[in-house]
């Protein structure tokens, strides 16, 4: 903790090993081994105090998910966390992180890690880690985070920060946020969205005195756009508006649709927090191109119109913003654990001249990326 990083504009700021399992709260109840398989997909903010501050993605894993005739899921619950066993005759696996639960009338996941959220203070431009606050992680409380909270994203709106968070369980995939007033202590405000729903992203900024949100659900069928459509479809960037953040209306009008021809058709979701600048809404988001198990995974960006965001002023979709860069995971890449090629944009802050962006460097660490705020002009 603490090494000052390289004076590059694009490198690791956490991996997996600078995680202490030790102050994890998976002691209160797992006796087995466990280890870091992700530390990843960071929310971002500027604190009070001018630091930043990254809520890391934890996914720990177990060390060996197999014993005897079973595989093993870990679970929350109220009198602390549990093993399950799933017979191996009843699952499929074929991804070191989850398993096909057979059987079913539909398809069902069980996972062989559980994420929780680690704060990890830096310094004002992003180059040294100054404190890793163990007290104050966030980990499942409620029944439907049974299975873990991932991917955090953090707006600060006014003089309150809002942190939606996706909460994982058998209950249901939904998306939940917690409120701050000085993004140290968080108090979980519930479920906000009951469907599956992986990148809620909240506006940072009002629109029409209105909370304003990117939103991503998904779903098992996608109907047609007619034969010579611009667009493809499947899981697309919409939007929604709150006057509390509680209560959620999706907006009419559709917002980014995966394009016919564009590298990133298979879906397209939010990533960093919408930010107000002079030319509109700068959003910067993840598009998948089809490949392998995963897909790749890149960040492109946009322009939002600033009192009517449906409205795309500019889309850069073409040539990625961001891109996974083997080269940053070189002395870590025995700890890769599958042929991914993934970069997921998580958070974005102001800094000078410059943007300083955070992001998930394949499912494994997290990456500070300085862009110039010229790229955008």
């Amino acid at each position: 903790m603490g090494q000052v990083m390289s004076d590059g504009r694009d490198y690791l700021i956490f991996r997996p090993d600078d995680v202490d399992l030790r102050r994890s709260p998976l002691r209160n109840g797992v006796e087995a081994e466990t280890y870091v398989l992700g530390a990843f997909n960071p929310g971002l903010t500027r604190l009070p105090n001018g630091n930043l501050l990254l809520m890391v993605r934890v996914a720990e894993a177990l060390r060996q998910p197999i014993e005897d005739d079973a595989v093993r899921a870990i679970r929350w619950t109220a009198d602390g966390y549990r093993l399950d066993r799933y017979p191996l005759s009843s699952v499929v696996m074929s991804d070191p992180r989850q398993f096909d639960v057979l059987g079913g009338s539909h398809r069902q996941l069980g996972l062989t890690s559980l994420s929780w959220l680690l704060p990890v203070e830096l310094d004002a431009d992003a180059r040294k880690v100054v404190a890793i606050h163990y007290e104050q992680a966030i980990a499942p409380a409620f029944d439907y985070q049974h299975y873990g909270i991932e991917d955090a994203r953090i707006s600060r709106i006014a003089d309150r920060w809002y942190m939606t968070a996706c909460a994982v369980s058998a209950e249901r995939h939904s998306t939940i946020l917690y409120t701050s007033s000085d993004a140290r202590t968080w108090a979980c405000q519930g479920i906000i969205l009951d469907h599956q729903n992986k990148d809620m992203l909240l506006f940072e900024g009002m629109v029409g005195h209105r909370f304003m949100a990117l939103t991503r659900p998904l779903g098992e069928l996608y109907f047609s756009y007619p034969p010579g459509s611009d667009h493809v479809a499947g899981p697309s960037i919409n939007l929604a508006q709150s006057p509390d953040a509680l209560h959620w209306k999706p907006i009419d009008y559709p917002c980014i649709r995966p394009r016919v021809g564009s590298r990133s058709s298979m879906k397209v979701g939010g990533g960093t927090q919408p930010v107000l600048t002079d030319q509109g809404w700068l959003m910067l988001y993840h598009g998948v191109e089809t490949r392998e198990t995963v897909g790749v995974y890149r960040t492109f960006w946009a322009l939002l119109d600033p009192d009517q965001p449906w409205r795309v002023r500019r889309l850069e979709d073409e040539t990625p913003l961001i891109e996974a860069n083997p080269a940053l995971t070189g002395d870590i890449a025995h700890q890769m654990y599958l042929p991914t090629d993934v970069v997921f944009s998580t958070g974005i802050v102001a800094h000078g001249e410059d943007y300083i962006v955070a992001s998930g460097e394949a499912d494994l660490a997290c990456r500070i990326t300085h862009i110039p705020k010229a790229r955008f002009a």
